[in-house]
């Protein structure tokens, strides 16, 4: 059996740090079975998220969705894909129709073969994270916002939520669902993102095709924890 995990919100507190109790046991989980990392965010993020030997000690870790592979710590793929000024200028709209106040910066972060968009900001502090989750929570702006997008740009480009405050989008067949086509047999895929709007849909519903292969979603890291100690 192989396993894919998504990393925030699956393997740490959205944006925060892994559990050190929790990285001691993952690292020997990770010498004993057939592991791989798939996260939206960016390799440096990760490493600062799980740390260098966790992202070393994998068989391969996807970054942005799948669009930036890495092993070993070295980059063997990279999707150069870049947001046109059309989306750009949707985004931007967006942005500023918000009635969310706190706007912290950094709103549209491009990525190798992807951008991530957040109303709040990427500059926002956890608190400010909070707020806007909060708010989200009430008012559903991200899946407003993922919905008129694909109305309007889905034939070749796909928005979808992701994280806590954020939204990823990138051309159409290179989300999370690229993923599967590195990885072969049986595979058990760990994510909090995977309902038909969630960035971790696309690679639950490619996995969940495969004999042997399942989609478990979680609420946090110590159901992931839980979940797979239960295995």
């Amino acid at each position: 059996m192989k396993y894919i995990f998504d990393v925030d919100g699956t393997l740490t507190p959205s944006r925060g740090s892994i559990n050190s109790k929790f990285e001691k046991w993952f690292l020997e989980f990770i010498q004993q079975n057939e592991v791989y990392l798939a996260t939206g965010s960016d390799y440096p993020k990760t490493v600062e998220q799980l740390g260098k030997e966790i992202c070393e000690s994998v068989k391969t870790c996807f970054n942005c969705s799948g669009n930036s592979v890495w092993k070993n710590g070295v980059e063997i793929r990279r999707n150069e894909w870049q947001l046109e000024d059309i989306h750009r200028d949707f985004l931007e709209s967006k942005l500023s129709q918000s009635k969310f106040h706190e706007k912290t910066g950094n709103h549209i972060e491009e990525r190798p073969g992807m951008v991530n968009f957040s109303i709040v900001g990427r500059n926002a502090s956890l608190e400010e994270r909070f707020l806007y989750r909060q708010w989200d929570e009430h008012k559903n702006e991200r899946v407003k916002i993922a919905v008129e997008f694909n109305q309007t740009f889905g034939n070749n480009i796909v928005v979808q939520v992701a994280g806590e405050t954020g939204l990823d989008i990138y051309p159409k067949g290179y989300d999370k669902s690229q993923i599967a086509a590195f990885v072969k047999g049986p595979t058990i895929f760990f994510g909090d993102k995977m309902l038909s709007d969630g960035n971790d849909f696309p690679l639950a519903q490619e996995i969940m095709k495969r004999t042997g292969g399942r989609a478990i979603q979680v609420r946090d890291w110590e159901d992931t924890w839980k979940r797979i100690k239960s295995i």
